[in-house]
């Protein structure tokens, strides 16, 4: 809790709240604090337009009152220096939390403790009075209700109480001007804790105020807990509780308000209802917040191993190179003894020469003092006589003396800068040189599926480096399988990233990946791309599109750590109750692909879903969530389309253990559709797909699934178009 603390530190004092009101910009100020930095504004300027109060100014009223109001930031520097033509200006203040405080334009008069004043009476607040909010600096004119009109944050207040009772700190004495002393007695009638001088000078047990029960500290506390809440009352109509919300001002009214206020012809509810529904807003959004700070923390463990990561890699990374160079270096030394035998031969010359010059100009300036303290005690004689005997011989020897320190007598000597050049351009050519040898392998080169496709009997590949290495690649290795499941083997090996590949098998399926090389080995494969050749000898008009049986798997690599894996990757489940997402090692830009998995485990119904996505979604959200994924999430009794965050077509027919999810994704047609235990589910889930999308599920630990893949497209359905140049990729 010590993060919120800030939260519940007043702007101007810097303490905790106390008596917190609310301004109409929604920002919060101590009761007293507020009256600190009132305004008296002049009679004559005073815009009457602007008079506003803390009931009826809204959040949407301040574009107005800054238009009109003649004391605004932008119209007269009011909210930077807190002063008019008529009182002297105050230059700001600043509270401890650094935003600026508008201290009283007019001199407050000394305060005065009567025995019979009541707790919290104030004293009225002089007509004109003009108010500030230190956080935004908006400014406004207050009305004849003054701090009144404002609402108090009863909440704010109750949260600041729990929040000390929860530091079980020592209580503060409420009186003390700078620094509060440790409270003594807590008075049950007037609700303020005293130290000792304190309640002398301001509680003395005597007259009506001797009849008020003091109490320790602590047991005032429990009694203070203790106590009940306070009815929020209306600003308006003080005798009124607030029982109603007005939706259009959002604030509480009263019924006195609904009867004679402006709210009468607003619509307003039972506060309870948007009591109730404001906080389920607020939890909603504090959701969505705690899953950022959540990805936040994760983010920053991540950057905290980086550090140590950086920190071990450099630590042995500087030791070798230290070890390296040490070797020059020892070929350096006694040329370098040498050179600093010169240079320190220079540097005592030099040294020598001012050292005598600041002993010499030592000597006459304390020469010069003490002629100068002389004459002027010369000249504070008062004999005359006396005086003129010696003035001439003073003026001489003044004359003399400051001809002493003439031109070049106060010029040094000596140039601070050594005169000497160490050639060194030869030698510096040779470092230069240095320079660090290659001994990292290749990253993985990374497909670009957009220009991979087959054509008949051909298939072209084409990749690149990934675009943050830097290390250097002196070839890349193609391999292909042999069409049916088989061995890889190397098809080409070269400079270039494009290649071509001829004489294939029709109606075949080809798995191919690519990896670099340079002189200190071979790096890691490419993602394994699946692309299907042409059907046998038909002319690629004549072609018709038909379904590419695609073999892939799960991917560790892509998947959240959460993602457990089993039965070769094709079985995963997850170890978090959070949903988290896993991809295919595979994936598809062109063609009718259709894959199937089966749920080996269903426990609490949970909300599973499937579909594809792109490279980049996000991996500890459900699938779909964000604008990257197309899935369909489906519960024991119902399932939804969704994309983006948006839920879509609801159908009924769930899943359980042992079913059966189906999905069909058709670029011919640029549509994803989804099945359950072989029935079709809904309508065309999404439509007008295109680019490349990976095979891709969202769960969590209640559920466990498995991936069967190579399978034929479902008899029901008929493929569209083929693409014109009959590619399937």
């Amino acid at each position: 809790m010590d993060e919120m603390e800030e939260e519940l530190k007043c702007p101007v004092c810097g303490s905790f709240f106390r008596e917190p009101i609310i301004l109409p910009c929604s920002h919060n100020i101590c009761l007293a604090c507020a009256r600190n930095i009132l305004v008296q504004t002049p009679d004559a300027e005073s815009p009457q337009s602007s008079r506003a109060s803390g009931s009826g100014v809204s959040d949407y009223d301040y574009l107005d009152l800054d238009k009109m109001s003649l004391y605004s930031e932008a119209d007269s520097g009011y909210g930077s220096y807190g002063g008019f033509v008529s009182a002297p200006t105050t230059p700001c203040q600043k509270s401890p939390n650094g935003v600026r405080v508008f201290p009283p334009a007019v001199p407050q008069p000394p305060p005065q403790h009567h025995l019979l004043q009541q707790p919290g009476s104030l004293p009225p607040i002089p007509r004109n009075s003009c108010i500030t909010c230190p956080q935004c600096h908006r400014s406004l004119i207050l009305d004849d209700r003054g701090l009144r009109g404002f609402p108090k944050n009863r909440v704010l207040e109750g949260v600041v109480d729990r929040y000390q009772q929860s530091k079980a700190a020592a209580l503060k004495c409420q009186l003390c001007e700078k620094s509060p002393k440790e409270a003594t007695v807590m008075c049950e009638q007037c609700d303020v804790f005293y130290c000792d001088p304190c309640r002398l000078r301001c509680h003395p047990p005597r007259g009506p105020l001797a009849k008020h029960r003091l109490v320790p500290p602590a047991q005032g506390r429990i009694s203070r807990r203790a106590s009940p809440r306070k009815i929020s009352t209306c600003t308006e109509h003080e005798l009124e509780n607030l029982s109603m919300y007005c939706v259009q001002c959002k604030m509480p009214v009263c019924y006195q308000c609904l009867e004679e206020g402006k709210h009468g012809t607003h619509e307003v509810k039972a506060l309870g209802a948007m009591w109730k529904l404001h906080k389920g807003q607020l939890s909603q959004a504090l959701n969505g917040l705690s899953d950022r700070a959540t990805e936040a923390k994760e983010f920053l463990v991540q950057l905290r191993n980086m550090v140590q990561h950086i920190q071990e890699n450099g630590v042995e990374f500087e030791a070798c190179l230290v070890a390296q160079c040490d070797a020059l270096i020892d070929a350096l030394n006694r040329r370098k003894a040498q050179l600093l035998a010169r240079v320190n031969k220079e540097h005592e010359h030099k040294l020598k020469v001012v050292r005598d010059q600041i002993s010499h100009c030592t000597v006459k300036l304390r020469q010069t003092t003490g002629l100068m303290e002389y004459c002027l005690e010369v000249i504070k004689e008062n004999d005359p006589s006396g005086f003129l005997q010696i003035s001439d011989a003073l003026i001489r020897r003044v004359h003399m003396t400051e001809s002493q320190w003439g031109k070049g007598t106060l010029t040094p000597r000596m140039n601070s800068d050594f005169d000497l050049t160490l050639d060194s351009g030869p030698l510096l050519q040779t470092i230069h040189q240095l320079d660090f040898v290659q001994m990292k392998v290749p990253a993985a080169p990374m497909l670009q599926l957009e220009e991979c496709c087959t054509q008949n009997n051909s298939a072209t590949l084409s990749w690149k480096q990934p675009p943050l290495s830097t290390i250097a690649v002196d070839g890349y290795i193609l391999e292909l399988d042999d069409g049916n499941g088989g061995q890889f083997r190397e098809v080409y090996v070269g400079t270039e990233t494009i290649c071509t590949v001829d004489g294939l098998h029709f109606n075949s399926t080809y798995k191919s990946r690519v990896k670099a090389f340079n002189g200190s080995g071979v790096g890691q494969y490419s993602k394994t791309l699946i692309m299907q050749t042409s059907e046998t000898g038909l002319p690629p008009c004549d072609m018709q599109s038909i379904g590419t049986v695609a073999w892939f798997t799960f991917d560790p690599a892509s998947a959240h750590p959460d993602i457990m894996f089993s039965n070769d990757n094709l079985t995963v489940t997850c170890n978090s109750y959070d949903d988290r997402v896993v991809m295919g090692n595979s994936a598809f830009s062109r063609g009718v692909h259709y894959w199937e998995m089966t749920v080996d485990r269903y426990d609490n119904h949970p909300d599973p879903a499937f579909g594809v996505a792109r490279a980049d979604v996000l991996k500890d959200v459900m699938l779909g969530k964000d604008d990257k994924a197309w899935a369909m999430y489906v519960d024991n009794n119902r399932s939804w389309f969704m994309h983006n965050n948006s839920h879509t077509n609801r159908t009924d027919g769930g899943i359980s253990k042992g079913g059966t999810i189906g999905v069909l994704l058709d670029f011919t047609r640029g549509i994803l559709i989804f099945l359950i235990n072989d029935e079709q589910q809904g309508p065309v889930a999404f439509e007008a797909l295109e680019g490349v999308y990976y095979p891709a599920i969202s769960l969590n630990r209640n559920v466990q699934v498995t991936l069967h893949t190579g399978l034929p497209i479902p008899d029901f359905y008929t493929p569209g178009e083929a693409d014109p140049t009959g590619s399937v990729c």
